[in-house]
């Protein structure tokens, strides 16, 4: 749980600086929710890691295969954890309810 925390923390900061260059993030609180959204669809989609995944060794996966879970489900994932409730509901292998709901899991890293 650290590392999905830390990493959620560190894409979160970024998704506020990057709000910054086009709108008030105090402002409009609208704006570093979008980012992330968007974040979670180009970084997760294509590459199965954010930024802060990367940094913090974790990787989001499908669960039934192992592999990318697309740019679609990705989207999802992050609108769903926009919402903050659905992450607080884990399962026995610790999946919020995003990770069930877009058949994903969080898994560390391989180490090259």
């Amino acid at each position: 749980m650290g590392r999905r925390f830390g990493a959620l923390v560190i894409d979160w900061v970024l998704c506020v600086l990057i709000a910054r260059g086009f709108a008030d993030p105090v402002r409009d609180g609208w704006a570093p929710v979008l980012v992330l959204i968007l974040e979670y669809g180009f970084f997760l989609g294509l590459f199965a890691q954010t930024p802060g995944m990367f940094i913090t060794k974790i990787r989001c996966v499908g669960w039934a295969d192992g592999g990318r879970i697309g740019v679609a489900r990705a989207l999802l994932r992050g609108l769903l954890l926009a919402l903050v409730v659905p992450a607080l509901l884990m399962d026995g292998h610790r999946r919020g309810l995003h990770d069930r709901l877009t058949a994903s899991v969080i898994t560390e890293a391989p180490r090259p």
